[in-house]
């Protein structure tokens, strides 16, 4: 597989890797300037000429991945003789420079229920580098022409117009995926609480709705879902940032999507306390 695939292949997985790349050939060597190959955890795809420069490539590329490192890298490696090697010599008689780059995981929101709030929501996340589900169980919500203002996304955007069950996505969603639950019915929105909440792995599980909405479905989940108190903790509601007032679809869209950027920066330096909202130390026992 080529390299190019192969950073789609990983992208498309939720696997992180690394884009090896010679920037400069000096003298001989096995592949000229340009040459790339991608690392991941457990594989590699191209070359960038094999034997110790390849391998050291590889060793490296994966301490990056094992330490999280985010930032790239540099080495330059002499294929002479005279060089010190690890992994089988090479004589070429040049010298090379090979620029490491982190392909981290894109962040991945499933937004259920495209109305007002959702076809905003959409708008603003459809601007930055991510995955982008819509689910809705009303065929209009998702047609081309509402869509059209997607059309030239930054994100990836994945439709999914579901007549029935829209709580059945849940289990095409990877892993470390935000789910929004914003339908236009209640009774969808606990179907795919109860679901999100049953389903491993997810980010984070945010809703929308008043504390009187959340009040009457909390209590459905533990009684009639059988959920514990400690999986009812993980829903977020209400969403967004309680500093940005206002009740217009527009308005709530910003403040949502600032709190999943808020989640995304504090994803990538690392995991916050359990159950407190990156966003502003609330915890989910608390909204």
């Amino acid at each position: 597989m080529r390299w190019l695939r192969a950073v789609e292949r990983l992208r498309t997985d939720g696997e992180p890797g690394v884009l090896v790349t010679l920037t400069e050939v000096r003298g001989h060597a096995p592949r000229e300037a340009g040459a790339k190959m991608v690392v991941g955890r457990t594989g590699t795809w191209d070359t960038i000429g094999g034997g110790n420069l390849e391998a050291a490539a590889v060793e490296r590329s994966r301490q990056m991945l094992d330490e999280g490192r985010a930032t790239p890298e540099t080495f330059t490696s002499s294929l002479s003789d005279k060089a010190p090697f690890q992994h089988g010599m090479q004589c070429c008689g040049g010298e090379v420079s090979v620029l490491l780059e982190p392909l981290p995981v894109a962040p991945v929101v499933a937004i259920f229920g495209m109305g007002h709030v959702g076809h905003e929501l959409a708008r603003i996340l459809a601007r930055h580098d991510l995955d982008l589900h819509l689910v809705d169980t009303r065929p209009e919500a998702l047609r081309e022409d509402v869509l059209a203002p997607l059309a030239d996304a930054d994100a990836r955007v994945h439709p999914h117009p579901v007549p029935v069950l829209p709580e059945l996505v849940l289990g095409e969603l990877p892993s470390g995926t935000h789910v929004l639950v914003m339908t236009h019915d209640h009774a969808e929105d606990a179907a795919i609480l109860d679901a999100a909440l049953r389903t491993d792995g997810l980010a984070s599980v945010g809703l929308i709705g008043s504390s009187a909405k959340w009040a009457r479905l909390r209590r459905r989940l533990l009684t009639e879902g059988g959920l514990a108190e400690s999986d009812v903790a993980r829903v977020t509601t209400p969403i967004g940032l309680p500093q940005l007032a206002g009740k217009d679809p527009a308005t709530i869209a910003v403040g949502v999507a600032a709190d999943l950027l808020i989640r995304f920066t504090a994803a990538s330096s690392g995991p916050s306390r359990e159950g407190e909202s990156p966003a502003d130390g609330r915890t989910t026992a608390d909204v």
